[in-house]
């Protein structure tokens, strides 16, 4: 499915605040810190000696279609996935899961990039195991695996945003089931790709639980914390994305063009997240794509820079500020 590509951030966010979600920031940050307290320590430094900024951006990347002949611009070859894979691993990013980034579990190394890999629509191309149980080739978990292992600080992790049928050349339970298996995330998107701001609220509600439902019956015990919205759309009102009959979200995600502000930020809007979809520098769009928002995120545009110590929020002194109270007690500043 094709989506707009509209920065949307603001925008959403502020339609969530207003329906009175109780997705809103004092009860995230408080779920967040509670759920950061399970995470185990990995070696820290002192923040200076890093540059660490864990109040920076975070790029939440978005994904589709891989194919060899690209219809549209939601569309990208293997070889482009694997390059841009390459890129952020060679730039220090650690791939961590939309449920870990929303809840604040981001347990990386110092000095390390968080990046939210997300696939949107369960497509053949990104999960289609070989009889033997092995991803195929040219696959999005078959790359993930080959830049993991030639970085192995590279987490193969990612999140699959899926409807119902999932990835129909396995089978839904074999691949969610997989998935599951190999530490990757499986999340909401509906169960048929419905435009939830076109839906009256009942029917964005059901929209919603059925994909719910249809995750649980394919991969039995599956906790799915996290949807993402279909074409960008969000019900109305708003907190019907995160809260239903049968489902409750810690973090909803839009198709936006910008990254995300830290989930340790007074900004961020766990009900309204921004991504940022896949795309070369002379792609149509390059502006709001991957490619130059890399670029700038790597030129010292306000990047998430880690400590090391997921205990802990570190930061600049001068943007002490933009901490939500509800980490007031992990501060690290320097």
């Amino acid at each position: 499915m094709r989506h707009p590509l509209v920065p949307l951030g603001a925008l959403a966010g502020a339609a969530l605040l207003a329906s009175g979600c109780s997705t809103g920031p004092s009860q995230a940050a408080g779920e967040r810190h509670a759920a950061a307290a399970a995470v185990g320590p990995v070696a820290a430094k002192a923040p200076a000696e890093v540059g660490a900024d864990e109040l920076g951006q975070v790029p939440v990347l978005m994904y589709h279609q891989l194919t060899e002949k690209p219809a549209g611009v939601y569309d990208r070859t293997p070889a482009d996935f694997r390059a841009e894979l390459e890129r952020l691993a060679r730039e220090g990013y650690v791939p961590v899961t939309a449920r870990d980034f929303q809840t604040g579990r981001i347990d990386i190394p110092a000095g390390a990039h968080p990046v939210v890999l997300t696939f949107d629509d369960s497509t053949n191309s990104q999960v289609r195991l070989a009889p033997d149980g092995t991803p195929a080739p040219d696959t999005a978990v078959a790359i993930l695996a080959e830049t993991a292992k030639r970085h192995p600080e590279f987490k193969p992790v990612a999140t699959f945003f899926v409807n119902a049928d999932a990835f129909p050349a396995t089978g839904s339970a074999k691949a969610l089931t997989w998935l599951k298996e190999h530490g990757y995330e499986v999340a909401n998107h509906t169960d048929r790709h419905e435009n939830l701001g076109s839906l009256g609220q009942a029917d964005a509600t059901r929209a919603i639980s059925a994909g719910q439902r249809a995750i649980e019956k394919a991969a039995p015990g599956t906790q799915v914390t996290s949807l993402a919205l279909p074409f960008g759309a969000m019900p109305q009102p708003a907190g019907v994305a995160a809260r239903g009959t049968g489902y409750r979200y810690d973090g909803v995600y839009l198709v936006g063009a910008n990254p995300s502000v830290s989930p340790f930020a007074k900004a961020f809007t766990p009900g309204a997240i921004p991504r940022i979809r896949s795309a070369g520098d002379k792609d149509e769009d390059a502006e709001f794509g991957s490619s130059r928002w890399l670029d700038r995120l790597a030129a010292g545009k306000n990047r998430y820079v880690s400590d090391g110590d997921p205990y802990t929020v570190a930061f600049p002194s001068a943007s002490r500020n933009e901490l939500a109270p509800a980490f007031a007690k992990r501060a690290r500043p320097y």
